[in-house]
């Protein structure tokens, strides 16, 4: 690392709070802890000290003082935690006691992980999985996350990297011995062999549904329906509050809402939206426009009529569709044998949420093996098989060119874990991290 510095921050939610854990992690972490600290404690015990200012010996709290040697630390480096009282006044004065040791500094956002990830503790997959880990909602989401903090992503891509190159070594081999040409041709017909089963494997790897993706970022529902379908009713009934306003005018949605649910561990977004019609104003017209693109990004639709037809509109398919009789309480004798839901008086919402879980399922699946998660490992998997088919199709007698194709693909895996320059992304995937982490 370029940067010698210790850095500090606040490692718990900021505010008030039982304990807070204030962390550190550099060169001077060690120097910092027997200045604030008498009788620092052994690497990896626990013990209750009184922290104390650097300067002026003044008493700033009692706490639980960890300190990690750097080859046992998450960091790579000698780190330091203060488990203090989660005062505001607590933790302002030993932050600020830190600030004023040399070479000690606040951290920037996801600070500590990345240096773990520059000190080899952490891939790029396993940073990321440590991020939607800290960001889990529900169930799914944390258990998805968890494996890939774990390695399993990172594993299975460094795997298909490793094949690469023995693939890559065949096709130098073929260009070492071309004036052989029978172990020329032998080596390159391996090569193209191996490659031909790699190929499929990450081709089904990438035929998933998205549904390491969809857990990630949530199975999406739209309501659509006519003005005054109930929507945005149906919408309030579901989240258990007054998420978007009710009237019984027409058009009084213009904008999509969303509320977050977990349904059975699985994160559901649904989105009202602005009733299909005519519009009467350019605000309207802006309003239906962004229904219809909802509705194209929607893993289920749920239409809302008011009647018994059960007819949907030109381009959207039941087979991703709901069709739902809404107000069920107004029209109580219909004799549709239809699905039908009152916002008012709660019917058929359990059978709704139970078909919108099972939708969900559905999608997702029940498959425990290793999931993309990430719109950026997609396109990675897509350019690294796309190189591979290259190799395959492309003319063998090219056969520097060839190598340069398994090459590409490698690199191309590689960008995935860090195995190669990747300061391109870096920044991007770091600044998702909060400033003690």
């Amino acid at each position: 690392m370029t940067d010698a510095s210790t850095i500090y921050a606040l490692s718990s939610a900021p505010g008030r709070a039982g304990v807070a854990v204030i962390r550190l992690s550099g060169p001077a972490a060690r120097d910092a802890l027997a200045r604030m600290v008498k009788g620092p404690p052994k690497p990896r015990y626990a013990a209750f000290r009184t922290v104390r200012h650097p300067t002026t010996g003044e008493a700033l709290d009692g706490a639980v003082v960890i300190w990690f040697e750097a080859s046992s630390s998450e960091t790579g480096e000698d780190v330091v935690e203060f488990q203090i009282h989660g005062s505001r006044a607590a933790i302002a004065a030993v932050l600020g006691a830190l600030g004023e040791i040399a070479g000690c500094r606040l951290a920037e956002p996801g600070e500590f992980v990345r240096r773990a990830f520059e000190n080899g503790k952490l891939d790029l997959a396993q940073v990321e999985g440590l991020a939607d880990f800290v960001e889990a909602e529900t169930e799914a989401q944390r258990r998805q996350a968890l494996t890939q903090v774990g390695g399993v992503l990172s594993k299975l891509y460094d795997g298909w990297r490793t094949r690469l190159i023995e693939i890559a070594a065949l096709t130098e081999a073929a260009i070492d011995f071309a004036d052989e040409g029978d172990v020329s041709a032998s080596s390159l017909a391996e090569a193209r062999k191996r490659a031909s089963v790699l190929a499929a494997e990450i081709a089904i790897h990438l035929d998933d549904k998205h549904r390491g993706e969809i857990v990630r970022e949530g199975f999406r529902v739209a309501l659509l329906g006519a003005p005054n379908a109930g929507k945005s009713s149906l919408l309030n009934a579901l989240a258990r509050r007054d998420a978007a306003i009710v009237s019984a005018e027409a058009g009084t949605t213009r904008d999509v809402i969303e509320v977050r649910l977990d349904l059975a561990g699985l994160p559901v977004i649904v989105s009202d939206t602005a009733g299909i019609r005519e519009a009467a104003s350019d605000i309207e017209r802006e309003g239906i426009r962004r229904s219809l693109v909802a509705a194209r990004e929607a893993d289920l639709i749920i239409w809302l009529t008011e009647t018994d037809d059960s007819n949907l509109p030109c381009g959207i398919s039941r087979e991703t569709s709901l069709v739902i009789r809404s107000k069920a309480d107004l029209a109580p004798d219909s004799r549709s044998g239809g699905f039908a839901v009152s916002a008012v008086t709660g019917e058929g919402l359990d059978r709704l949420i139970e078909g919108i879980t099972q939708r969900a399922k559905q999608v997702v699946g029940d498959r425990t093996d290793p999931v993309l998660t990430q719109a950026r490992h997609r396109q990675s998997l897509e350019d690294a098989v796309r190189d591979i088919e290259t190799f395959l199709n492309e003319d063998s007698a090219a056969i520097e060119l060839r190598a340069e194709d398994v090459r590409r693909a490698a690199h191309a895996i590689g960008r995935i874990t860090g195995r190669v320059d990747v300061e391109d992304v870096l920044d991007q995937i770091f600044s998702r991290f909060c400033i003690g982490k």
